[in-house]
């Protein structure tokens, strides 16, 4: 299992405007959709979030960098636009006007759009009006998405519970969960849905143009023609239902949508973004929670549901957008089957959202959020700051500003407002902080927590008195320049990552589309981009910077602060109101009454708990064994020597970007020094050295390259004790500019000062805040690290820089950096020492073979640099945390529950197989059992072929012990098992699918060094891919011994209330050894 604690010094994602994906909800929980995703890799990542106190409640929101100054003529003049560099349209297959009317559409306008290499085409279907985006060019990674207008008018949920709702059968595929069969057996690269607090998403993706349009006629059905809307049980399922196993039992909620809502109100970070998008537009359909208000829920009734979908689920009030290199006409076949069904409906005009009306005064808010009794609570308040920007639509030049502006004030540690309030002392961490404006009117919003009481004035006085300075005083030239390379830099590589590129660009354009405007706009920025540095250029940064922030911020009378207190009697005081209500309830049903819920719930249960017939099952359209690639993919990899230095070069193309990750060892580390590595690592990134301040590093880099990250990475190695423990730094920058990048490298390793007290201790406060909101929102990855810490060292080691070991270790290190700063110095040089060396170095190099060529030079002298050997001998790792079953408690509505054993100490030996059997049972007993009828918002398992643990993890959950008689029951259903050749196949598939998960260049370069490192060969890939392929039903069984081993032998942790804990320890005695967190 792989780990990793980032510290990054630049943000990466690749979009051209700032849009945070706020409070928006999906059909998967973040914890399952990554297990679905993942199991056939083995890789687990744990790292900090990318950017402190960026609103981002979906870890698909795509962050981009903005930038701007003044006086910088001569900076510009070498920064041009080289992302976008005109040249010829490719010819795509064009669909001409007659063809378009023979299948019901018109083409209403066409363009090449040179910023993504691709002719967009705007169709309307005739009969309706649905609007069709049609996006050509050579991505074979093709996106699919319909996109509807669903404001709600009160907080029931009911957006949020049709979209998990209509994905729950449909007219041509009547079975439970035709989403979850393609979750089994396709080769899906993006398979999910949200819901925006006014719109909801259903996007898909597939490099396999077969298996696309499978993907595609399974969500159009879906979306269209749902079972949900004549089926009660999946509103009660997905949505709420009162639960009696017993007349004599207490009556309670359950439900999917209720649960996962649970959990976001128990997160203060989530209560805080609520609290300010109603509070910013009261008066229109975000004065409500479209994901639903666990008070609010229970109200809604299944007719409303269905009117709703009735209303806003129609083709006339539907955006539908294709991407990718597959046949244009193709899409519109596809289309016109659904569409000319339908006759026109308004819709789209019920649907339209209002403005809201600016402010006349500025108001005050202040709530109450749910808090632990443990810590001074007085020291635990939240500010925020929040401003609607205008009352109508921005021009694209404007919007880019604002972008660029956000960036230069928050965008990095450098940045003069977030480095301002953090070196203020006056909180921990800054909290939904940042520009949005990915719904009808842009927002910005700046805030801090961890503040106390007698401060919380004092933070809302700086961030007015930063911002006044910043119109004042503008910016520095080089922060201008180091913004402006970081927006560009990001533009040319496009990098999205994991997440499809088509789906980067449709939730640009949609954020105009939804509006009624021109869907193009989003997409064209080389023109406002021009625009907005030849303004810097003739006037100046500050004449085009300073009249923003005035005119948006300052002089902006529409602003809400809202403070947040905490308060530790609101969760049982919720808990009791709840309580409350349910007896109320149950008092007013008759005996006759509460017999036939009783009957009512088991119904549902049975129903949930029944599998689909094979007769179902064969209707959802999936691939065969012989579509499937019968070796994987390589990555070109050759292995060299420079200086006695092993690097390793990827010969692929990059657009002129060099990708390089330098890999120290951690050998000679002392044991008492590993959890100082986390810091060890953001210390590097963010203080200074003998000739420059961090903010003169930080601009550096961000004018030089693309750039640079470092970070620790831990895991088990198969076959051996002793885990693979690296300190990894990674960079990437154009290849022109390979030489700064290795000379950065190299200042931040060997130049940097451990002298900035202050700083440290922010970075000290910065960590406690992450890690606690981890525990609220991540539970189940900090129960995930606690158990590989009792299984094996290199989860011991991964808990003592990111677990609750390591927040434990943070909070006294806290009391400790002003009593010993100079202990604490020292032992930073030591982890220097005993890390940077040749001796045990490796570098990764990925770029075209040009520039590897050429680059080489520039590594032999940077590699010259480093000391030959590390300081101290080679250190023996050999520490575990006791095993024993723990209960982690936080304030919390529902639980994180966890169990995990080592199945190779049965004498299991691995065996691709168990990749197919794992996600098996994560898509179907775990689904079904956790998920569907326990309510839980996911539950999965996840195998680490490296060490042997299995692991089992539930996320949002109601549960406690009954999840985990869940867990223990997978055995027995493994052996109990029956399943088809189809079912077979398509599990198969689905795990092949997750193996050869698409990567761009940089990610697998990245991948290939990964497996060097853990000693992965490529005979070894393909044998396990012949493994998985020839998996049989004996092997199922064969596992089900294996599996045991985390029944009889396992360890368990829970993330949960007091209260649940306590229920736990009384039904079966002194189950959980009790540990207090929050």
């Amino acid at each position: 299992m792989l780990r990793t604690v980032s510290c990054s010094a630049s943000l990466t994602s690749a979009s051209p405007f700032f849009r945070q994906f706020r409070l928006s909800y999906s059909s998967l929980s973040p914890s399952t959709s990554s297990a679905l995703r993942v199991p056939g890799r083995n890789l687990r990542r744990v790292s900090s979030p990318p950017s402190a106190g960026r609103r981002v409640f979906l870890r698909r929101g795509l962050r981009v960098p903005s930038a701007a100054d003044r006086g910088v003529n001569r900076q510009l003049s070498r920064l041009s636009v080289r992302a976008v560099a005109t040249q010829p349209a490719p010819s795509y297959p064009d669909v001409g006007q007659d063809e378009a009317e023979k299948l019901g559409f018109e083409k209403v306008s066409e363009e090449f759009i040179s910023e993504c290499k691709s002719k967009a085409t705007l169709f309307r279907h005739k009969k309706t009006g649905c609007e069709v985006m049609s996006v050509s060019n050579e991505d074979e990674n093709k996106v699919f998405g319909i996109v509807l207008r669903t404001p709600p008018k009160d907080s029931t949920g009911i957006p949020h519970i049709l979209e998990h709702s209509v994905l729950c059968g449909s007219r041509k595929y009547p079975l439970k969960e035709p989403f979850v069969e393609l979750l089994k057996g396709s080769l899906h690269t993006f398979l999910n849905a949200f819901t925006y607090p006014d719109r909801t998403c259903y996007p898909v993706a597939s490099t396999n143009t077969k298996d696309f349009y499978n993907l595609v006629d399974v969500y159009l059905d879906a979306v269209f023609f749902p079972k949900c809307v004549d089926d009660v049980h999946t509103f009660q399922q997905e949505g709420w239902h009162y639960e009696l196993n017993d007349p004599s039992e207490d009556i309670s909620y359950k439900g999917v949508v209720f649960n996962e809502m649970k959990g976001v109100y128990s997160q203060p970070d989530n209560i805080l973004g609520r609290i300010a998008q109603q509070a910013i537009s009261p008066d229109n359909t975000y004065g409500v929670d479209s994901g639903g208000d666990p008070k609010d829920i229970p109200k809604l009734t299944f007719e409303e549901f269905k009117d709703f979908h009735r209303k806003y689920y129609h083709p006339s009030n539907a955006r539908i957008w294709f991407y990718g290199d597959d046949d244009p006409l193709q899409r519109l076949h596809i289309l016109s089957e659904y569409l000319d069904m339908f006759e026109a409906s308004p819709s789209r005009d019920t649907s339209k959202i209002e403005p809201q009306k600016l402010f006349s005064a500025p108001i005050r808010i202040v709530e109450k959020y749910p808090a632990g009794r443990d810590g001074d609570l007085k020291k635990k308040n939240m500010v925020c700051i929040n401003w609607l920007l205008s009352e109508k639509p921005l021009d694209l030049e404007t919007q880019l500003a604002l972008g660029f502006l956000d960036h230069l004030m928050l965008g990095t540690p450098a940045s003069p407002l977030r480095k301002i309030l953090l070196e203020s002392g006056l909180g921990e961490a800054l909290v939904s902080s940042g520009m949005s404006d990915e719904l009808l009117q842009p927002q910005f919003s700046v805030g801090m927590k961890g503040v106390s009481e007698d401060n919380v004035q004092k933070v809302e006085e700086l961030i007015i008195a930063t911002l006044q300075k910043l119109a004042e005083e503008g910016f520095e030239n080089e922060a201008v320049e180091a913004s402006m390379n970081t927006i560009e830099f990001s533009l040319r590589e496009n990098n999205t990552g994991s997440f499809p590129r088509g789906l980067s660009l449709m939730l640009q354009s949609i954020a105009k589309w939804i509006y009624d405007m021109d869907p193009f706009e989003p997409l064209k920025y080389t023109e406002p981009l021009k625009a907005l540095k030849a303004r810097i250029a003739e006037e100046g940064s500050k004449a085009v910077f300073s009249p923003v922030i005035e005119q948006f911020i300052l002089n902006n009378s529409h602003r809400v602060t809202i403070e947040m207190q905490p308060d530790p009697e609101k969760a049982s005081q919720e808990e009791a109101e709840e309580k409350s209500i349910l007896e109320k309830v149950k008092a007013g049903m008759t005996e006759e009454d509460l017999a036939e819920l009783a009957r009512a719930t088991e119904e549902l249960r049975l129903k949930q708990e029944t599998p689909d017939p094979p007769e179902a099952l064969r209707c959802v359209p999936s691939l065969n064994l012989s579509d499937i690639p019968k070796e994987p993919t390589y990555v070109p990899t050759e292995v060299g020597d420079i200086n006695g230095v092993k690097v390793l070069r990827h010969d692929l193309f990059t657009n002129d970007i060099v990708y390089a990750e330098v890999v120290f060892d951690t050998g000679s580390l002392k044991h008492e020094l590993l959890p100082l590595v986390p810091l060890f690592c953001q210390s590097l990134m963010e203080m200074g050295t003998k000739d420059l301040s961090f903010v003169q590093l930080n601009q550096m880099i961000g004018r030089k390259t693309g750039g640079i990250s470092v970070y620790p990475l831990t895991s088990s190695v198969r076959g051996k004790d002793e885990p693979c423990s690296k300190i990894i730094v990674r960079g990437k920058s154009m290849a022109g500019r390979a030489e700064d990048l290795f000379n950065l490298m190299n200042c931040l390793l060997q130049e940097v000062q451990f002298t900035d007290q202050p700083r440290f201790k922010q970075f000290v406060s910065q960590s406690i805040a992450r890690m606690e909101n981890r525990l609220r929102g991540s539970g189940h990855g900090v129960a995930a690290a606690r158990m590989d810490a009792m299984l094996n060292i290199a989860g011991w080691m991964s808990e003592q820089m990111g677990g609750l070991s390591y927040l434990e270790f943070l909070r006294t290190l806290e009391k400790k950096v002003d009593e010993d700063w100079e202990g604490i110095s020292s032992s930073l040089e030591e982890i220097r020492r005993s890390l940077l060396a040749k001796n045990g170095c490796i570098v990764n190099m990925t770029a075209d073979g040009k520039s590897l060529t050429n680059i080489e030079k520039s590594l032999e002298k940077f590699l010259d640099l480093l000391p030959e050997n590390p300081s101290g001998g080679l250190v023996t790792w050999d520490g575990r945390l006791p095993l024993r079953n723990e209960a982690i408690v936080i304030p919390t509505q529902v639980n994180y529950v966890g169990k995990a054993g080592n199945i190779y100490s049965t004498g299991y030996e691995l065996d691709g197989s168990a990749y197919v059997i794992s996600k098996h049972i994560s898509t179907t007993w775990l689904w079904d059992r956790v998920r569907v009828s326990g309510g839980a918002y996911g539950g999965f398992c996840d195998f680490d072929s490296h060490s042997g643990v299995f692991s089992f993890l539930s996320y949002r959950d109601p549960n406690l012990l009954k999840t985990l008689d869940i867990y223990d029951g997978t055995g027995d259903f493994l052996r109990g098992l029956d399943m088809d050749q189809e079912t077979l196949t398509k599990a198969i598939i689905g795990t092949i699918g997750d193996v050869d998960s698409y990567q761009l260049p940089d990610a697998k370069g990245y991948s290939s060094l990964m497996r060097h490192l853990l000693g992965v060969t490529d005979e070894e890939r393909q044998r396990k891919r012949e493994e998985i392929l020839t998996t049989s039903l004996k092997d199922f069984k064969d596992f089900a011994e294996a599996i045991d081993v985390v029944r009889d032998k396992g360890v368990s942790v829970a993330v949960a209330s007091a209260e649940d804990i306590d229920a736990a320890n009384n039904a079966r005695s002194n189950f959980f050894e009790v540990k207090k967190a929050l």
